[in-house]
């Protein structure tokens, strides 16, 4: 199997590139034709962004899961389609073929229609990083029903504000989790999420720990019972729903500068389009090769490029169910030698806290497979870049720094590997159909190389959001009504002398931990239901290994312990119980009030300029209500 749209060259990048601009209707309708339609679309583009508006292939009709697993059937049935690599290297490995995983998810189809899922109906995936994750995604695609997959480190409150927001009415989960030594009890949590929940007909419970867990009569049932069920009926198969090409796939929920989440509305027919041809000229994929994504499939990350975009094309995705510390700091690079990856797929974050073992972690590592290394989540540093090159790529594996969003589907900026060239810590230069563009604070366009502005995006791309679920006016408000007629990122940007970009942080008040953003104003939420909090203020600052670390300023009235140390952990595990560990203050330092203008507005430039240690110059502060608090803030900052 070839890719005829694959770019080869520099001059295929930029023939495809302005032809993408010049006419994007004849360019993605040509790349459209390479995939199963039940039904050719009556127009490939229809957009505004003041409402916001945008459809792709209107019209037509197709089902991603036909596109990720019956076209392959013909020529690639034997063909790896998902190897799983467990969390303890002394548990067996997974190969699901695509026979195999067409089987399992025709199967697992028809135990959810069984079981009452119904076209649009919405199903909540909160699994560990197993195989039956991807095949309840696949399964929910092929009837046409909306799944919205949690990360497995959310809390139950998390958990049960998504359920309540899609109204999702199924649930999909396991009895536990294995991640590193931690055994996580994910049906309890489901269990506490669903505590005075009137909506959800069904738990399905896949069985990996064996841990001891609730199961309700007449609303949990066992998947491998399920499974037994649709077995006595005979044969399996399933036919793929046939869906609109605006119909929404799924709804995956991103913290947002509000305190409430917010679900991104997904499509299918541009969703598949998109990751698809990102996942085939970033990665420069040729067919055969061992693709391995180190995300999670809870966020966008795994959505894309471990399942939807390697399986679309016919690709061998790996899965890993653990950690890359566990059980010793060289697991990553056992697992590529042991599979044999050609294409490994991760974040700065885990670069970085590999890097603090040293050298000992590769003895013996040959890595000789490798050829191509990718970055995701947050914009690399030098250093990391250099390290990632020389230690894991040997020199010789092209990096692709890849730059977009849970909103933008797929990758927005990138390298494409040997063929557009790299540059540390830059994004570089934009896929085709993607048209980024520099604006100051007022909306004026940046032109020119040498600019710094807010990244803003001027046409829409395939893979753009639709909507926030059930609230469109949300969606206008966040991505569309700053900039008139521009997408607008929420990222700062430099543009280079050679037009390369690089992403320089958000501008608005989410952080970027680990790669995952989170919103300030949801970690502020959670800090204020402690019962001993008055009022907090939460900024980034920048983290050794995260990128971005969460420093929190808390006005603090006391309670029952006189151990500040002692009420900083109750403050961070009130955060861990209403969202989850990831969102947990690296620093917290009590505060006896907080800057703020006398409109009341607080000044979070002060406290980051404090937070990353900036205590000189901290600009006009005559505007505050108390400006001798500042010095009293500068004063306690915590420092270790």
């Amino acid at each position: 199997m070839s890719y005829p749209y694959q770019i080869k060259t520099r001059e295929d990048y930029d023939k495809a590139y302005a032809e993408s601009l010049k006419h994007p209707d004849l360019f993605w309708a040509d790349i459209a034709d390479h995939f199963r339609w039940h039904k050719k679309w009556d127009k490939v583009l229809e957009w505004n962004f003041k409402e916001p508006k945008v459809e792709w292939f209107a019209g037509a009709k197709l089902n991603i899961s036909e596109n990720c697993l019956d076209r392959h059937l013909e020529k690639n049935a034997n063909t790896p389609a998902i190897i799983w690599e467990p969390n303890d290297p002394e548990e067996h490995h997974r190969v699901l073929t695509y026979k195999e995983l067409h089987f399992k998810v025709m199967q697992f189809a028809n135990v959810l229609k069984n079981n009452g899922v119904k076209k649009g109906d919405r199903v909540c995936i909160y699994m560990g990083m197993i195989p039956e994750l991807a095949i309840a995604a696949l399964a929910c695609a092929r009837i046409g029903a909306i799944h919205s997959i949690i990360f497995g480190g959310f809390s139950a409150q998390s958990i049960a504000d998504r359920l309540d927001d899609a109204k999702a009415a199924f649930i999909i989960t396991c009895d536990g989790a294995y991640r590193g030594a931690k055994d996580i009890a994910l049906k309890s949590v489901i269990d506490d999420s669903l505590v005075g929940n009137r909506s959800i007909k069904r738990v399905i419970v896949c069985t990996r720990t064996r841990i001891p867990v609730s199961m309700l009569k007449g609303r949990d049932v066992w998947w491998e019972d399920e499974i037994k069920k649709v077995e006595t009926q005979g044969n399996p198969f399933c036919e793929a729903e046939s869906m609109d090409a605006e119909d929404i796939l799924f709804i995956l929920y991103t913290s947002g500068s509000t305190g409430k989440p917010k679900g991104v509305v997904h499509s299918t027919a541009g969703y598949l389009v998109w990751t698809n041809y990102s996942f085939v000229n970033v990665f420069q994929y040729q067919p055969g090769q061992v693709h391995f994504c180190t995300a999670d499939i809870g966020w966008i990350t795994g959505h894309s490029y471990i399942m939807y975009g390697p399986l679309s094309a016919g690709g061998t995705s790996l899965m890993f169910e653990g950690i890359p510390t566990w059980p010793d700091a060289g697991r990553f690079w056992d697992i590529v030698d042991k599979h044999r990856v050609d294409i490994l797929y991760t974040a700065p974050t885990a670069i970085r806290s590999l890097m603090a073992f040293g050298a000992e972690p590769f003895n013996g590592k040959k890595l000789d497979s490798l050829k191509v290394l990718g970055s995701v989540g947050e914009p690399i540093n030098e250093e990391a870049w250099h390290r990632y090159n020389e230690q894991v790529g040997k020199k010789r594996c092209p990096i692709v720094d890849t730059w977009w969003q849970t909103e933008t589907g797929g990758i927005m900026i990138s390298n494409m590997a040997g063929i557009t060239p790299a540059k540390p810590s830059f994004a570089t230069l934009p896929l085709p159909g993607v048209k980024p563009m520099l604006v100051d604070e007022a909306g004026k366009v940046l032109e020119g190389k040498g600019v710094s502005g807010n990244l803003c995006i001027e046409m829409p791309w395939p893979g753009i959001i639709r909507s926030t679920y059930g609230d469109h006016e949300r969606c206008r408000q966040t991505y569309f009504s700053t900039y008139e007629n521009k997408y607008f990122t929420g990222d700062g940007c430099l543009r280079d002398e050679d037009g390369n970009y690089r992403i320089t942080g958000r501008v608005d008040d989410v952080l970027n931990v680990s790669g995952h953003r989170i919103g300030t104003a949801e970690v502020e939420n959670a800090i204020n239901m402690h019962a001993g909090v008055i009022e907090s203020a939460v900024v980034g600052y920048p983290h050794d290994i995260k990128g971005q670390g969460i420093y929190a300023y808390v006005i603090y009235s006391g309670g029952h312990s006189n151990d500040p140390e002692l009420s900083k952990k109750d403050i961070s595990a009130t955060v861990s119980r209403i969202i989850g560990p990831i969102a947990r203050p690296d620093k917290i330092q009590f505060v006896p009030g907080l800057p703020k203008t006398r409109s009341g507005k607080i000044m979070r430039r002060i406290l980051r300029k404090i937070a990353e240690g900036e205590t000189g110059n901290l600009g006009d502060t005559t505007t505050l209500l108390d400006p001798a608090l500042v010095d009293v803030i500068k004063e306690g900052r915590v420092t270790e």
